[in-house]
């Protein structure tokens, strides 16, 4: 397959160099868009970019807080800012999954770490709303419509599994919508799912199907922002439509696919899966599913490819060598079967410990055989993972190389190409992982700018080649390493751990002699000849894609 070719030169690379602005790409042929070789960008919307101050002090949220708990004036208009400057077009990021877009609670809680906002997105007041400190509505619309002019899908995060925990500003949830005990033992199937995760964290009966009332708390809201009448209205459509009992989970569902119709979102990363009976995910997916085909039919000159609508699921725990399976102890579930495209792999960070060839040929043969016609999506960093691969950032390199290289769906936590700070002072539990962005670095950090400028150039040839996360591996020698990756036409061979200076390749059978190939990390051309490829390049690695 033909490649999008980088102008950048890999001097700068040497040099150091503040790559944040949009690189100028020549098209020489499209390629198709597959989920399961995403490379996605993930980011907490409060800690990425301030692109409106304005909106910083909309909600009286204001209290003192511990360390990285309160709001910190990230929003949807940064992240549109660092769209249009083309940060995520050099990064070749094909997917940009963000923290929930919905309205938080207004008040704050203490769990023992300090007080603490919704700053994350997790404690939701009001699905139907966007959160004003994150922007309003015609941002996301915006944010959506550019990310699909560069190619670019969206993917919201969705929680159905509980409402935002109490307090003196955000009352409880209607009893016959959410329990408040016992707390999760989590000791068996059941002892997952009928409890509260955390103390104050209402949980959702999403086991009902009785129809229950629409909760005082919302319909006063509604009426006095001047929207009662329309959402009822629709809440009343969606159920004649679909048949579904008026039960809460119902209802959520119905405001979540909103998200789809009226703007056109490609996924949703689910929150806390196997905290519901798994027939919830089922319902979820149909769903969704059916909003997708009415945005697609009413918007045909926004349809970017027939890909149907993502879902990844967050079974926290689940691992690539569980396959298709999750184990509660007494019982097992396929979530595969149940709603999910794809799954998080939650070992993916320790298996990162492998070396290149095992990492590899584990993954692709799960990927090929087992999981074959699903995905996971892999991680060494996130927002809730206390044991990342590389949490004092000293194996940088060699995290994004294994983690843009190895199949399965990619998943770039912010400030990974930028080694963002993962231990702050003062910060408590998950929190230290979540500090801003660390825009000021680029300013004057030559290494942190060779790592951009390394994430930029694997990110680009992942989202160029399918082949990279779902083609077939092949390993074509053991020293020097080098592999080949296949899927249909596309065909890429990569070499790791190489000499600097002049290197011979073989390329097996993948590129026949006289082929004309390039090398997308040096951006250095050569001529398949017996079977092997020699370059001279500046760099240990070597990323070989047909000219």
């Amino acid at each position: 397959m033909k490649n999008i070719l980088l102008t950048l030169s890999a001097s700068l690379l040497l040099l150091g160099c503040n790559c944040t602005k949009e690189v100028t790409y020549k098209q020489q042929s499209k390629t198709p868009f597959v989920w399961e070789s995403a490379n996605v960008y993930f980011l907490l919307i409060d800690r990425f970019q301030n692109g409106n101050p304005t909106n910083d002090k909309i909600i009286n949220r204001n209290k003192p807080t511990g360390v990285l708990r309160g709001f910190e004036g990230g929003d949807i208009r940064g992240v549109i800012q660092k769209l249009d400057e083309g940060y995520f077009t050099n990064l070749g990021i094909n997917a940009i999954w963000m923290t929930p877009v919905v309205e938080q609670i207004h008040g704050s809680v203490d769990e023992g770490t300090g007080n603490t906002y919704g700053f994350h997105g997790y404690w939701t007041k009001d699905w139907t709303a966007v959160d004003p400190s994150y922007g309003t509505k015609e941002d996301l619309k915006e944010l959506v419509e550019k990310a699909h002019a560069k190619g670019i899908r969206i993917m919201l995060d969705a929680v159905i599994n509980h409402t935002g925990p109490v307090t003196e500003l955000d009352p409880v949830y209607p009893s016959d919508w959410v329990r408040t005990s016992p707390k999760c033992t989590y000791q068996s199937y059941d002892t997952y799912i009928n409890c509260t995760l955390v103390e104050n964290l209402p949980d959702v009966k999403t086991e009902s199907n009785e129809n229950v009332a629409l909760p005082p708390m919302l319909a006063e809201k509604w009426k006095k922002e001047g929207r009662f009448e329309q959402e009822v209205a629709e809440l009343d459509a969606f159920f004649k439509k679909t048949g579904y009992p008026r039960a809460p989970k119902y209802y959520i569902m119905k405001w979540l696919s909103d998200y789809i119709t009226d703007y056109g979102i490609d996924g949703y990363r689910v929150d806390t899966a196997k905290h519901t009976t798994e027939d919830v995910w089922s319902d979820f997916k149909k769903v969704c599913d059916q909003a997708f085909v009415e945005f697609k039919k009413s918007n045909p000159s926004k349809v970017l490819d027939n890909n149907g609508f993502f879902t990844v699921g967050e079974v926290y725990g689940y691992n690539i060598g569980a396959k298709r399976q999750y184990d509660f102890g007494d019982k097992k579930v396929d979530y595969y079967a149940n709603g999910f495209t794809g799954l998080i792999n939650f070992d993916f960070r320790n298996e990162a410990k492998m070396n290149y060839e095992e990492l590899f040929s584990k993954y692709a043969n799960i990927l090929q055989n087992d999981l074959k016609g699903n995905t996971v999506m892999n991680y060494v960093t996130s927002h809730d993972d206390g044991y990342p691969f590389d949490k004092k950032r000293e194996k940088t390199f060699e995290s994004g190389t294994k983690l843009l290289l190895t199949p399965g769906i990619s998943q770039v936590y912010y400030g990974d190409e930028t080694a963002r700070n993962l231990e702050i002072e003062g910060a408590q539990g998950d929190a230290t992982l979540r500090s801003f962005m660390n825009w000021d670095d680029l300013k004057t950090d030559r290494i942190k700018n060779k790592l951009l400028m390394h994430y930029q150039l694997l990110g680009t040839f992942r989202k160029n080649h399918p082949a990279v996360g779902a083609g077939v591996h092949q390993m074509i020698s053991q020293s020097p390493y080098v592999f080949s990756r296949n899927y249909h036409n596309d065909k890429v061979v990569v070499g790791l751990d190489l000499p600097i200076g002049k290197k011979e390749i073989s390329v097996g059978t993948v590129f026949t002699n006289g082929t004309k190939v390039k090398d997308a990390y040096s951006n250095v051309e050569a001529v398949v000849e017996n079977g092997k490829v020699t370059l001279d390049t500046g760099f240990t690695l070597v990323l070989l894609e047909k000219l």
